[in-house]
């Protein structure tokens, strides 16, 4: 009887909730329950689009000495991407029959996420008892992003994990092991690769040991186990330059699709470029010292320009943009406005928009949603940091940088009113 009045006194304490506890217990049980659906019935469901399919079939291969780079680039199947050196990674794969080692792959994408979410979390000094947890894991595992990783089963779990831990590492120093955590996943696909430029702008050398080192060790020690390496440089290295029209949400892909003129693209492509441009040099010069900030915010510029400028982009790409999400808990962050969070809901929304009663509008509105999301998100931060910086000028504090001027330690007075002159006195 007693053992039973201490369980349901869980249910009823003697003293009142803080807002806390309460946020924790509503949103903790939602958040678990999204990440079994998402992992145990969505992604083992599966869907028509199947990334692992490719990736098994070539561990298969290279496992057992056969050419892996045999894709048919005409269709529009998924294709097997990866480089010699991600073969050789992969290639454990294949030891397991082919069903086994999907839900293996889902289950070890799904802990990836959770673990990076872990990472994002300590990056900013928070811990799981917070109530940014379980908002956290619930937006992640309700997004587009994290839901269609696992559905389709691609690696984009672990490479976000390597990029929570470089970030983190990066923060703290520890360049070695910064590098390592970004070196694993450039052995596999190029998709981090812009983030070193925040090592080469901070200085911190000897992050491209260990960066750029494994990858070269890994391609040295694939290329005489694989049949065919050099395919890899004469057939995928030329299809990965080029653009294709379909499952394409950068400006290039989006605007060959809608058959926009030459001319529109490559300025469309020219303009974002010189916004991100001035974003980056507004971020260097004013905010490098200001670590997280700088390294949360130049990460979600510059992984939205990777996605949005060159040749391919896909809108499950946006799980490397939580760091700049996260970024709204600081209070000089550029998210703290409705049209970022439109920019968000953009790129991240697993939303379907077709339409049966408005098709053209609602095939736009798919196509496009990805693509105007990310574009948005650049004209955010290039106008609140371009709107920071002429306001810092007219006021003529650009030495303590430019922050709003409420924030600045000891904030800045504003001028008082001008008095109005006395009447001269009548004689």
């Amino acid at each position: 009887m007693y053992r039973s009045e201490v369980f349901l006194r869980q249910l009823e304490p003697r003293t009142g909730r803080t807002t806390q506890q309460v946020v924790n217990y509503v949103l903790w049980p939602i958040a678990v329950m999204t990440v079994i659906n998402r992992v145990v019935v969505k992604a083992v469901n599966g869907a028509i689009t199947d990334d692992f399919r490719p990736v098994y079939n070539a561990a298969l291969a290279f496992w057992n000495g056969r050419p892996v780079y045999t894709a048919d680039f005409n269709s529009v199947d998924p294709h097997y991407l990866y480089p010699p050196s991600g073969s050789l990674l992969m290639a454990p794969l294949s030891i397991l029959d082919p069903e086994r080692s999907r839900w293996l792959f889902i289950g070890v994408n799904a802990v990836a996420v959770l673990a990076a979410l872990y990472l994002l979390l300590r990056l900013f000094d928070l811990k799981i008892s917070s109530i940014a947890a379980p908002i956290l894991v619930l937006a992640a595992f309700t997004s587009e992003t994290v839901t269609n990783t696992l559905i389709f089963t691609n690696i984009n779990g672990i490479v976000l994990l390597s990029e929570m831990a470089f970030l983190l590492f990066l923060m703290r120093r520890n360049d070695l092991w910064a590098g390592a955590s970004i070196g694993i996943t450039l052995a596999i696909k190029p998709t981090l690769a812009p983030l070193l430029l925040l090592p080469l702008v901070r200085g911190q050398w000897k992050v491209f040991v260990t960066a750029l080192g494994i990858p070269f060790i890994l391609t040295v020690v694939a290329v005489p186990l694989s049949a065919d390496p050099m395919a890899f440089v004469e057939r995928t290295i030329p299809y990965l330059l080029e653009s294709r029209d379909y499952f394409n949400s950068s400006i290039v892909g989006n605007g060959a699709y809608f058959g926009l003129p030459e001319w529109l693209i490559l300025s469309l492509r020219a303009i974002f470029a010189v916004m991100v441009l001035v974003s980056l040099w507004l971020l260097y010069r004013y905010y490098r010292n200001d670590e997280l900030f700088f390294l949360t915010t130049t990460t979600g510029l510059i992984m939205t320009a990777s996605f949005l400028l060159p040749s391919l982009g896909q809108m499950y790409y946006s799980m490397m943009l939580f760091p700049l999400l996260m970024s709204v808990m600081l209070k000089n962050s550029v998210m703290r406005n409705w049209p970022a969070w439109l920019a968000v809901y953009g790129c991240m929304t697993f939303d379907d928009w077709w339409s049966l009663r408005w098709p053209a509008f609602g095939r736009a509105a798919e196509y496009m949603k990805s693509t105007l999301g990310w574009s948005l998100l650049l004209i955010v931060i290039f106008c609140v940091l371009g709107y920071r910086y002429l306001v810092a000028r007219r006021e003529g504090r650009l030495d303590r940088g430019i922050d709003p001027a409420y924030l600045l330690d000891p904030p800045l007075e504003a001028p008082s009113p001008a008095r109005k002159a006395e009447p001269a006195a009548k004689g």
